[in-house]
Formats: structure tokens, C-alpha cells, sequence
């Protein structure tokens, strides 16, 4: 079975941008939806994404609708706890593919990571 996980310096999560995001009013509350656009940044990359080191500045402290989390998923999406693998990999490799492209080195390790 596969099982998500976050691959280190992938960063594909990190492309903010909303025109990419068409419901996102959906699922974030009006203060999130003003933090998320305040992050949007050049390229709509994350003003907290390191291009050089392709990590995270505010990991730690990144605002929930970046986190892998049951409980998260639940809220926002509706997904339940038993569903949130195969929707992160879902997830994941659809954002992947949509920033690096369905032949991306990125995309190679994540299907590894996940035991594709």
C-alpha cells in the first residue's frame, strides 16, 4: 500500500498561486484567504519558500492550511482521517505534476517515497 509523505526540497506545495486555485474561498475562512494572498509571492511562489535551498523559512510556524494533518483535513476538506493518504497523494502528485511537469525528477521521487 502506498503512504504519503512530504519529500524534503520538493517545494511544488509552495506555488501559491490562486489562479491555479480557482475554490479556495471554499475551504479557507476570510482571515486565512487574506494570510494565504499576503504569502502569494513572484511566479506565485510562497514568500517564505527558499528557492535556493527549496525548503520552508517558517516550517515550524507555517499557518494550517500548509499542514498534512487529519484533523486539518477534516475541517477544510471534509476528508475523513481513514481517506487522508490517498488524498494527499492524490494531491501531491496532481501539484507536482502541475509545477514540475508528469516527467519531473520531483515527481519520480515522490512516486518512490510513496511506494509507487
Amino acid at each position: 500500500m502506498a503512504t504519503w509523505q512530504c519529500i524534503k526540497q520538493c517545494g511544488a506545495c509552495c506555488n501559491l498561486d490562486p489562479a491555479d486555485r480557482p475554490d479556495i474561498e471554499e475551504y479557507l475562512s476570510p482571515a486565512e484567504l487574506e494570510l494565504y494572498m499576503s504569502m502569494v509571492g513572484e511566479g506565485g511562489w510562497c514568500v517564505n519558500f527558499d528557492h535556493i535551498t527549496r525548503e520552508c523559512r517558517i516550517y515550524a510556524n507555517r499557518p494550517r492550511f500548509c499542514r498534512v494533518e487529519a484533523e486539518i483535513f477534516q475541517d477544510m476538506y471534509g476528508i475523513e482521517p481513514e481517506e487522508l493518504n490517498d488524498f494527499a497523494i492524490d494531491c501531491c502528485r496532481q501539484q507536482i505534476e502541475g509545477v514540475y511537469g508528469d516527467r519531473s525528477l520531483e515527481l519520480i521521487r515522490f512516486n518512490k517515497a510513496v511506494g509507487f
